[in-house]
């Protein structure tokens, strides 16, 4: 995650485009994953950027790309929330 700390400070443009080509997120997913986190109380864009590429990084199946099958967007999504709240809490 150290490797991915500058990039959560680029502008939208850059980040989306970092998303694309890191993670083979096209748009449309990178808004549908950035709104879910935001409905979810992560108002302040850095803290999401975060949080959204540890998720990127939690759903790599080849260390390089994020795959989704049809629904699989909101499981992986609700495992990813789901453990993040239990480490969390642990603490």
């Amino acid at each position: 995650m150290d490797k991915f700390e500058k990039i959560c400070h680029v502008p939208d443009l850059k980040f989306t485009q970092f998303c694309e080509q890191h993670f083979s997120l096209n748009k449309g997913i990178y808004n549908t994953i950035d709104l879910w986190f935001y409905n979810r109380g992560l108002t302040n864009i850095l803290n999401r950027r975060k949080v959204m590429l540890r998720f990127m990084i939690f759903s790599c199946t080849d260390e390089a790309k994020v795959k989704f099958g049809p629904g699989g967007l909101t499981r992986k999504l609700e495992d990813f929330w789901y453990q993040a709240n239990e480490v969390l809490q642990e603490n």
